[in-house]
């Protein structure tokens, strides 16, 4: 891949992605029921779907990037353990007993 690509940031943390989704159901509710009173009212359906086309090309702008606005509470991951040796590597869950089910 080009270099140029891989400094491009691509996460979103996890209250960045309620934001999101909050601004891009917001805009879509917004633009449907202006784009539904407006073609009422000028008795056009097509005006209608090009509102809500607006909203949603609005709205995918908005939230479809990874802006900063959206990676503002970084997640704090626990350190790496060391490496073991190869022959203790089982799971903790298969080196207990298991119980029969009756």
């Amino acid at each position: 891949m080009l270099p140029a690509f891989k400094s491009i940031p691509s996460h979103m943390d996890y209250k960045g992605q309620k934001l999101a989704e909050q601004i891009f159901q917001g805009i879509i509710l917004v633009s449907a029921v202006i784009g539904f009173i407006y073609g009422l009212i000028i008795q056009q359906f097509g005006w209608t779907v090009y509102i809500m086309l607006a909203g949603f090309t609005v709205s995918c702008l908005l939230t479809l990037p990874p802006w900063p606005m959206y990676r503002k509470n970084p997640l704090s991951w626990q350190p790496a353990l060391p490496e073991t040796s190869g022959e203790n590597r089982d799971k903790p869950q298969e080196s207990q007993k298991k119980k029969k089910h009756k």
